[in-house]
Parts: C-alpha cells; structure tokens; sequence
C-alpha cells in the first residue's frame, strides 16, 4: 500500500483517540483503549452508512452539494430523528447555563411586558375574505377590466403573429450553457373569437323576434326554418343561450306563451337532422325541466291551460332522453332521477307533482313499471288527505288532481295490463295503489278490451262520453261503409277513418252523423280507439 491509500484510508475513519476525547467532553473519563477502538470502529460504520444514503438523495435531486436536507432525509428514512439546528443561513447564538450537575444551550429570547401589551391599542381586524366575480372573457374577447391581465402591446402582437412559437420561448431564464438539442418548431394556432357574420346576426334576430313574437304566419315560418336549415351550427350557441335565458325570465314574470314558443323552438331544433344538440344540454335540459317542475308557470293556474306547457315539456324531455343518452352522460337516468326526488318529497305543490308524474311517463314503460308505480300509493295518501279537507282545497288544486288521474289513466293502463294477470280486481288496485286505484283499475280493464278487440278482429269506435260503442264492425276486405247515426242532442260528432286512422271531429251543425269507415284486410288488422278530446288538432 503506498503513502497516498494509507494516509486515505487512514482519514476515512474516526480514531480511537477521538472517541476517547468526545467520552471526556461528556463527562466520561478512563476509557478503555478497546473500548474505545469498538466504539470508532461502529461510529465510522454508521456516518457512512448515513452519508451513501444521502448522496442518493444528492443525486436524485441533480445537485453537486451535499447539503444539511440530504443527511436528515437520510435520518428519517432510517427512522432517527434528524439533528435540529444546523439549517439555518447565518450562526444561531446559544447561551451556556449550567446548574446541579446539568449543562444547558438555549439561544436568548427578548422579554415580553404584559402590561404594555395590556394597555397598548387592540390591532386593526382582517379584512373579511371575500369573492367577486368577472367576465374573463365576452364571446371569446377578453374585456379590458383591471382583474384581467393586461393586453399585449402592438409589437407583440405583431411578432406572434409573425412566429407564433416565439411566445413560447423563455429567452433570459437558463443562463448557464447548456447541451444543444434538437428542437421541433411547432406552430402555435392563435386563438379566434367566433363571431357572426352580418347576415347571420341578422338572421338571429330575425329568427328569435319571429318565435316569440305576436304574428303566427312568422313564428311558423321560423320553426320550420329551424327544422330544415342545415347552417344553424354557429348559430345554434346563442340559440340555446337564447332559450335558457328567456325561460329563466318568464318564468319568474309567469309569461306562459313566451315558454310555449321556446318549447316549440327546443322541438324544432330537435327536429333538425344537420344539428348535434349534446353539447349544449346543460342549458336546454334545465330549462326543460323548468316548465315541467315550476310550481307556477302564469298569472292564473285555475284559468290558463299550463297543463299543456308541462305535457309538451314532459315529450321533449323524453325525445332528449331517448335521442342523447349514452352510457357517459346517462341522460335518461339524470332526468328520471329528478323526476322521482319530487316524488318523496312531502311539500311538493300538486302542480310540480303533476309534472313529475307526466315526466315520467313520457321516459318509457320500464321507467314507469319501475320508478312511478312503486310511489304511487304514496302520492295518492297525499292526494287524498288533501281531497277530503274541501276548506284546504283550491279551485285550481281541484283541476290538478283531475289531470292527475287523466295523465295515470293514459299512460299507466297499458303498462298495467302487461306486469299483472287477469281477472282484475278492484279491491287489490286498492289496496296497491290506494287513492288512485279505481282509475288504475278502470284503465287496466280498458287497455285489456282493446287488446281482446284487436285480437278478434273487431273495430270499436266509441265516442268521447258515451257509454255504449257507436259501430261495430268485422274486419273484412277493404270496404268502404257510410253510416248515418243520430247523436245526442247538442254534442252531435262526425267520424272520419281512413286506413288504420280513425278521427272524430265536432260537427258545426246539429245534424244526424255521417261516418265513413274504411276496414283493413285480414293479413293488417288495425284498431284505434280515439276520443273527441284526442282527437282534436294539437295545440303544439
């Protein structure tokens, strides 16, 4: 071994001379020279054991130094309380104080007098934490207000413009020289404001006064529009924005016919087959909604036909449902939960009920076999405690309760009719679904006739109020029939049915009724059962 390895050897351990006079610094003197010599021997095992740790940590964090954080990560990945004390930038001065045997550093602290802290002025409260809002940016234009960062100057703009990577580049940051390395310019897009044309923003207004507007001939004109016009997709932003914000304001103003022309126009642009709605139903689908569930919709409840409003709601929520629901958005799910949520809640105003009811049904049959039957025993305990206290009673809660039980006789019958055996019995209805078990029951029975008549292939048609059938007839080859029957006096009623479609309409005069029937072959047996009110042109 020559001089260099033995005097690095040498140096790279603590000597047993220096163990002992660390011992006497401690009060521990007359160390054996063994001793000694095992503690230098375990001392210098673990400092380097501590240190090969640390210069992990040196290496991990890319630096050239070792430094006091490296050692006491060290420290504490060996589970040793790491040594306080050593990191702070300038000297700590600690003073000496020694008394019964026990020597003590502690560094001096400034004395503190509690009567002039007691009698000088109380310190000014906190500013109260606050948030305000602001526009960050107006139709992809950022407003300049003082919480926005400040524009770019014209040069900058102009030399983005000319190279979109230079605002990418950090010149001044990394000064220290570092490898050359092949880089990839990349061409940055610049943002752009997606504004309207002059015809398109014409066109908006033109379109949105029409729909809302006073003169029929234009509002049907502009729905049709929408629903055949394949260049609405710039447009069809600030259409939704358009519908959103004009329900969220006649509805707190109860304007009734602004949220009927802003159902048809959300119909309309579902109609459309060159639109994707998906992306704008965070603003359709609350709106929707709205004019289904608002406890009130106009003025005068016990007057204005909101129940017609709430039905078409409930169809084009069920055409949204039906049209955008994926196993990522789950639609259908989303909406029919929050149609069942009013449900179970006990103050919900027969009106909201209503809607929730016809919301429902319009989402299918397994959602009402699923999530409307179960509650509407419920519902109906409700109901009914509100029926049997006349002085509770409103004129218009009346008139709810009745479309309550007309919505559950169209839509639960046929549902009915498949998840439960014959015979039925009016007595179970009653004692499943409570209040509205006779209407259950009555409707189930119904829906089971006419599937009996079209299976034997018979053709009713019955009219609206009438207790017995008008005409009966045996399906045959294609014939042509003209029946004159006289009605009751005062409600005379003409019926038109050509192919599988049967009309009833309301004659102006009181003359005996003419009715042309026009049968179906065997091989397409067709039955159709419609009552005056049914049959009536609708309103939407």
């Amino acid at each position: 071994m020559n001089p260099n390895e033995q005097d690095s050897a040498t140096c790279s351990s603590l000597s047993p001379e220096s163990i002992k006079i660390m011992a006497e610094s401690i009060g521990i003197s007359g160390l054996q020279e063994d001793c000694a010599r095992e503690l230098a021997e375990d001392v210098t095992f673990k400092l380097k054991w501590i240190i090969q740790d640390s210069i992990k940590f040196l290496k991990h964090g890319k630096r050239r130094e070792l430094s006091i954080q490296d050692i006491d990560n060290s420290l504490k990945t060996k589970n040793i309380e790491p040594i306080y004390g050593f990191e702070a930038a300038e000297h700590i001065p600690f003073r000496f104080a020694s008394g019964g045997g026990r020597e003590l550093y502690f560094t001096e602290e400034k004395e503190i007098d509690l009567t002039e802290i007691i009698s000088g002025p109380l310190p000014k409260l906190p500013i109260n934490p606050n948030l305000r809002a602001h526009w960050l940016a107006i139709d992809g234009i950022q407003p300049a207000i003082p919480e926005n960062p400040p524009p770019l100057n014209k040069d900058t703009q102009r030399l983005e413009a000319i190279d979109p990577a230079s605002k990418i580049k950090q010149p001044g940051k990394d000064k220290v020289p570092q490898r050359k390395e092949l880089t990839e310019i990349v061409n940055v897009k610049q943002l752009t404001a997606h504004e309207l044309s002059v015809e398109q923003q014409l066109y908006y207004k033109e379109i949105t006064e029409a729909c809302v507007g006073s003169d029929e001939t234009k509002r049907q004109e502009a729905f049709q529009s929408l629903q055949t016009d394949p260049g609405l997709h710039q447009m069809l932003p600030r259409l939704c924005t358009f519908i959103a914000e004009g329900v969220r304001i006649n509805v707190v103003l109860n304007n009734l016919a602004p949220l009927i022309y802003l159902m048809r126009m959300v119909k309309a642009l579902l109609a459309n087959q060159s639109l994707y709605l998906e992306k704008y139903l965070h603003e359709l689908v609350p709106a929707i909604l709205t004019c289904i569930l608002c406890k009130q919709l106009c003025p005068r409840p016990e007057v204005d036909h909101h129940f017609a409003l709430r039905d078409f709601s409930a169809k084009v929520a069920g055409q949204v449902s039906r049209t955008y629901h994926t196993s990522t958005n789950q639609m259908q799910t989303r909406i029919t939960r929050v149609f069942a949520r009013v449900l179970t809640v006990d103050k919900t105003p027969l009106t909201t009920l209503y809607g929730a009811i016809v919301g429902l049904c319009e989402m299918g049959p397994e959602v009402i076999k699923a999530m409307l039957l179960p509650s509407l025993k419920m519902v109906g305990d409700r109901i009914e405690a509100i029926d049997s206290h006349p002085a509770v009673l409103q004129m218009h809660d009346k008139g709810t309760i009745t479309k309550i039980k007309e919505a559950l006789t169209k839509h639960c019958g046929a549902v009915l009719r498949t998840i439960r055996s014959p015979p039925d019995n009016s007595e179970e209805f009653r004692n499943d679904f409570g209040y509205f078990g006779p209407v259950l029951h009555a409707s189930t029975v119904k829906a089971r006739a006419m599937v009996s008549g079209m299976h034997t292939g018979t053709s009713i048609i019955q009219r609206s109020g009438s207790a017995t059938p008008l005409a009966i007839q045996r399906v045959g080859t294609p014939v042509q029939k003209l029946i004159t029957t006289s009605g009751r006096p005062g409600t005379p009623s003409q019926m038109i049915s050509q192919g599988n479609v049967v009309k009833i309409v309301q004659p102006t005069q009181r003359t005996p009724q003419q009715r042309i029937v026009y049968m179906q072959s065997p091989s397409t047996p067709k039955t159709t059962m419609y009552s005056a009110e049914e049959a009536m042109d609708d309103t939407f």
